[in-house]
């Protein structure tokens, strides 16, 4: 069956679904954004109960305060800010391309604020002098940001499934641009038995590997995206992306 062959039924049933979301420049949808954003900027704000404060013998020199565990735990919040704000940053690039919400993508986005908040949590587990070298703290906390990944890239395609995409976009460039997503999951995935099997430090720099592979597939999807190709317009109910 091609595109274009779509049951009459099955369109019938987008074209209901997006009628039922709640369009992009409607009140609900803006309270909606709203809760989300305010989501991540408590996560931020929650890692800080992770740092204890030093005693004051720890003051008194450079290396005392080293010693005291204040870096290792101060490590642990920088690592654990920078990954919610780039989780934010792009939950907001991928909320642009959608003309409204239902009931189903609000829930997924509810589920990957939840699990953003769980951050917190797992952060103290690789933060903690006491933990930070253990295996499971770190296995643990790269299945937290692996799963936060995942149900935003699951989110946005439940959403382009359910026609609430913006933008009509070529399959093409979609199945792309899903790809260059599934880097950093499957990074974090990958350095689970890493932690288990080797240790919870080869498992932390196999996550460096990040800041070569994600910038590099970007620039691969900006190549293989150039060139003639459909261009994208606005998107109709019931309608299906073009290949």
């Amino acid at each position: 069956m091609s595109d274009a062959d779509v049951p009459p039924d099955r369109a019938a049933d987008r074209r209901r679904r997006s009628a039922a979301a709640d369009s992009a420049d409607s009140v609900p949808f803006g309270r909606g954004i709203s809760l989300f954003d305010a989501v991540y900027g408590f996560a931020m704000t929650l890692l800080i109960a992770n740092v204890d404060p030093p005693p004051a013998e720890a003051w008194t020199s450079m290396a005392a305060l080293v010693a005291s565990g204040a870096a290792t735990q101060l490590l642990g919040f920088a690592l654990s800010f920078v990954v919610i704000a780039v989780i934010w940053r792009s939950n907001v690039g991928l909320m642009r391309r959608l003309s409204g919400m239902d009931g189903v993508v609000t829930a997924l986005n509810l589920l990957a604020a939840a699990l953003v908040i769980l951050i917190a949590f797992t952060t103290q587990g690789i933060s903690d002098p006491a933990t930070a070298d253990l295996p499971l703290p770190t296995a643990f906390y790269a299945l937290n940001i692996a799963a936060v990944s995942l149900t935003q890239t699951v989110m946005y395609q439940t959403a382009r499934a359910r026609g609430l995409e913006r933008l009509l976009r070529p399959r093409s460039l979609n199945r792309r641009e899903v790809l260059a997503a599934l880097v950093t999951p499957v990074v974090f995935l990958a350095s689970i038995p890493t932690s288990l099997l080797v240790d919870a430090t080869a498992a932390k720099l196999t996550w460096l590997s990040l800041v070569v592979l994600n910038p590099a597939a970007g620039v691969l999807l900006v190549r293989a995206t150039r060139g003639p190709r459909p261009t994208a317009e606005p998107i109709t109910p019931g309608a299906v992306p073009p290949r």
